[in-house]
């Protein structure tokens, strides 16, 4: 079977994409059915490289050229990374982001991909990892600049994938696909959306407080108290060893300000790791008041993952706390058994991951619109939280004009969830319902 141009691009879309200067060189349309001739003749779309695949799959490493100002299509372009895994035309493609950068395994399959045998185009987002622009224009960091992203390459690849698109993603990713539906809300069919925060107002953390106060046992609440505050009490040789450790590895802290700040910032936020990546069985290793100094460092920077408040770890997802600074919001934790034992006051706060000479205004109403479009007008929207999971005190809810949407809980989950980890009745709604948005029939457990 042949395929022209004219069935891989529509005159109409060819024409926008020369006016916008981001379309391809014109060429000849391919003679066969190889898929990487199909891929490659989409205007805007380069073949970067080829992947091994399991049988049935082929594998596609592509950058497809975006403007960086959607509004201002003049101002110049960037190549998004993706990668795809392609298995047929005629299946469902499953469109997913980390949120951030493309990740070392892009070509793994997630939950929807599997459930849909479907195919797969994993994203890479905007000013994350090489898609960026040359001089960046942080003023272009936005939920809608990104889901305009997604939206340029849905209507460029739909010419060929004409089944129905799901999007998905876990905790930022999912964030990032219910934007997306915000603004272009019929390019895809569905949205599976996991672990996904919604911090409608910035300015009240009340819930993730009371979130805090809630979840686990009495016991592993007080267990988890103790360690902060033996964490704190213990402040010199804990920072010893971390400075030590920064050392040893070259590391800095020229933007969190010092070791002792990050240290501080670490314990404040200890808590919210534990429950978000911890199994429930992990009260068990909380250190007690009588473990030794090297046993307590050893576990604090485990479980708060040290190492990310160095300069080194901090750059590339500096894009992620610009973000969560200017739109997304983020919790600070008020922890008043501390008191006495912090020293700085506003370490919380989100300047405290991003360099001073990157500008940070917050726009109020970024998430309370998004929020209001989900509980008034989402539609095929599928919510999966864990239950212990602190990070989603503020979760999307349905509304009285939400239509075909879904929120699951998984009892005793953490940030780390999944449809197969709900209760099976609840798995069985949550599969069906996916595979109904797909067109797919005979929907069950899978």
């Amino acid at each position: 079977m042949k395929i022209t141009m004219k069935r891989l691009v529509t005159a109409a879309a060819v024409a926008v994409l020369t006016l916008t200067g981001l379309a391809a060189p014109a060429g000849a349309a391919p003679l066969d059915d190889d898929i990487r001739a199909r891929i490659a003749a989409v205007p805007g779309m380069r073949l970067v490289g080829e992947r091994p695949g399991t049988d049935g799959q082929t594998v596609l490493d592509l950058a497809f050229r975006q403007p960086i100002d959607h509004h201002r299509p003049d101002r110049g372009s960037f190549e998004q990374r993706l990668t795809l895994v392609h298995k047929s035309v005629d299946r469902p493609m499953v469109l997913y982001s980390s949120g951030y950068d493309l990740g070392s395994t892009p070509q793994r399959p997630t939950e929807p991909t599997v459930l849909l045998d479907a195919n797969q185009i994993t994203t890479e987002q905007r000013f994350f990892g090489t898609s960026k622009a040359a001089d960046q224009d942080w003023s272009t960091l936005t939920i809608w600049q990104a889901a305009s992203d997604h939206h340029r390459l849905v209507a460029a690849l739909k010419q060929l994938y004409r089944g129905a698109w799901i999007s998905t993603g876990g905790s930022k990713g999912g964030m990032t696909a219910v934007y997306h539906r915000r603004f272009y809300p019929d390019d895809v069919a569905g949205t599976v959306a996991y672990s996904a925060p919604n911090n409608t107002d910035d300015r009240d953390d009340r819930a993730y407080d009371a979130g805090l106060a809630r979840v686990g046992t009495p016991e592993c609440r007080a267990a988890l108290i103790e360690v902060q505050r033996q964490a704190l009490m213990r402040r010199e040789a804990m920072t010893q060893r971390y400075g030590r450790w920064a050392e040893e590895q070259k590391a800095t802290f020229r933007t969190v300000g010092s070791a002792d700040r990050a240290f501080e910032l670490a314990v404040l936020r200890l808590p919210m790791m534990f429950w978000m990546h911890q199994p429930a069985d992990a009260c068990a290793t909380v250190p007690g008041a009588d473990a030794s100094d090297d046993a307590l460092y050893a576990w604090v920077a485990g479980v708060t993952l040290l190492p990310v408040y160095t300069d080194q770890s901090l750059e590339p997802y500096t894009p992620y706390f610009y973000q969560l600074g200017t739109q997304l919001g983020y919790a600070t934790f008020s922890a008043p058994y501390l008191e006495g034992l912090l020293r700085h006051p506003g370490v919380q706060e989100l300047r405290s991951y991003v360099p001073r000479e990157i500008p940070l205004h917050f726009q109020r109403g970024a998430m309370a619109d998004i929020d209001r479009w989900v509980r008034a007008d989402g539609r095929s929207l599928m919510f999966v939280n864990g239950q212990n999971d602190v990070s989603v005190a503020e979760p999307f809810r349905l509304g009285r004009g939400t239509r075909d949407s879904y929120v699951f809980e998984v009892g005793g989950g953490s940030h780390h969830v999944s449809v197969k980890g709900l209760p099976p009745a609840d798995a069985d709604r949550a599969t069906a319902a996916l595979r109904r948005w797909a067109g797919q029939t005979g929907a069950g457990r899978g």
